[in-house]
């Protein structure tokens, strides 16, 4: 964090590192340091978010009605700092960060009541159905189609890289239901139980080894009508209110705790070197400065963010701006951390099966060094390619 903290401030940090220190068992730090995605295996997760929902922090940024905390911006930051400081495994953001919001500000208050709880709880763990083979970056020329029956969609098509609907019970999709007019006029967004008959959840295993991803096919599935959020052919305003939460967020302090690791591996891998490895050590020092010059500029855009929220200013281009500048640094961090592992990067362990052992039978930050090198590769694709984030920013910027 930027800048010094004022008392209010220091006794908040003081109370979160108080609950961290007593609810964070030494298995959940373990999971949440070897989590080289963007967030940890559900068991360990879904274990974290009831710790949480106990206290009532596991929504913090909810409006208060709805159980969150109204906490000031700088809290927020204050508590994710801390939160990657002590390794607490990341949590999965379907249900709390991105499908919640939509649902507080288009839902029904019958769809608030259904669904707003289980996931302050964490008794409900929600997909999302948004790719689809031919419909990644061009998210409007989606094709999985919904028709109205009755009281029911009936949905046929599929959906691709469907991040954990392996554990899933619920899933938002956005479905075709009408071909008239321009794409973007005709999606809409649903919400029901997962799974259900018709539908096959077919695993992705992506290079790291990891089983994050999946593809999802519908045949001739059954969902209510109840579920729609907003009007009919009306989901491509609710979805893009869903990517501005989906691509918003502090990004700084899982990058800094990424370079806490960084400097650690640095220092243990030029002291086993030696004197014959001093001037590569100091270039990496050097390399090590720039990137966190760059976080710190981050972190500051992230906290001017969060005060403009705070004030109810609109998004703008901000969310794409930092899903741009945080996910092209976790890449920039996870070459360094390969270039320092040297020969041991080359082991293929999936940290997932890895948590089985412990100690590893290689140096873990090797491991983890690699995986998540393999998995950050998806991080100026996912949530919008930074492509398409750049020409967001750029279009912005010209028409002022």
């Amino acid at each position: 964090m930027t800048g010094a903290l004022t008392a209010a401030e220091a006794a908040f940090q003081a109370e979160v590192r108080e609950f961290l220190d007593k609810e964070l068992t030494p298995e959940l730090r373990t999971a949440g340091r070897r989590c080289s995605g963007i967030f940890t295996d559900y068991a360990e997760g879904i274990r974290w978010h009831r710790i949480l929902a106990r206290r009532g922090w596991s929504v913090p940024k909810w409006p208060v009605e709805h159980g969150g905390t109204g906490w000031t911006p700088m809290q927020h930051y204050i508590f994710a700092t801390e939160l990657a400081a002590a390794d607490a495994p990341p949590l999965a953001p379907m249900g709390t960060g991105m499908v919640a919001p939509v649902i507080i500000a288009f839902g029904t208050e019958a769809q608030k009541r259904a669904w707003l709880p289980g996931i302050r709880s964490g008794d409900d763990y929600w997909c999302q159905g948004y790719s689809e083979p031919g419909a990644g970056s061009d998210l409007a020329s989606l094709q999985c189609r919904a028709v109205r029956d009755g009281d029911e969609y009936v949905i046929n098509g599929t959906k691709i890289w469907t991040t954990h609907a392996q554990y899933a019970n619920r899933m938002f999709c956005l479905v075709r239901t009408s071909s008239e007019g321009k794409a973007q006029q005709g999606i809409s967004f649903l919400c029901f139980d997962f799974p259900r008959p018709g539908i096959t959840v077919r695993p992705i295993i992506s290079i790291s080894g990891d089983h994050e991803l999946n593809q999802v096919f519908f045949d001739d599935v059954r969902v209510p009508a109840s579920g729609m959020i907003g009007e009919e052919n009306q989901g491509w305003t609710v979805a893009k209110y869903l990517l501005q939460h989906e691509r918003g967020g502090a990004w700084a302090p899982s990058l800094r705790a990424r370079l806490r690791r960084l400097r650690r591996a640095a220092h243990d891998a030029y002291a086993a070197a030696g004197e014959g490895a001093q001037d590569e050590a100091r270039e990496m020092t050097l390399r090590l400065a720039e990137i966190e010059c760059d976080i710190d500029a981050l972190g500051a855009t992230e906290q001017q963010s969060l005060r403009a929220q705070a004030r109810g200013e609109p998004p703008g281009i901000r969310p794409s701006m930092g899903k741009l500048l945080a996910t092209e640094l976790r890449q920039r961090t996870t070459e360094l951390g390969v270039e320092l592992a040297g020969h041991y990067a080359a082991v293929a362990l999936p940290l997932d099966d890895a948590l089985l052992q412990d100690p590893l039978p290689v140096p873990e930050e090797s491991v983890f060094a690699m995986s998540a090198y393999l998995n950050d590769r998806a991080a100026s694709i996912y949530a919008g390619t930074n492509e398409v984030q750049r020409n967001i920013i750029a279009a912005h910027l010209l028409a002022r």
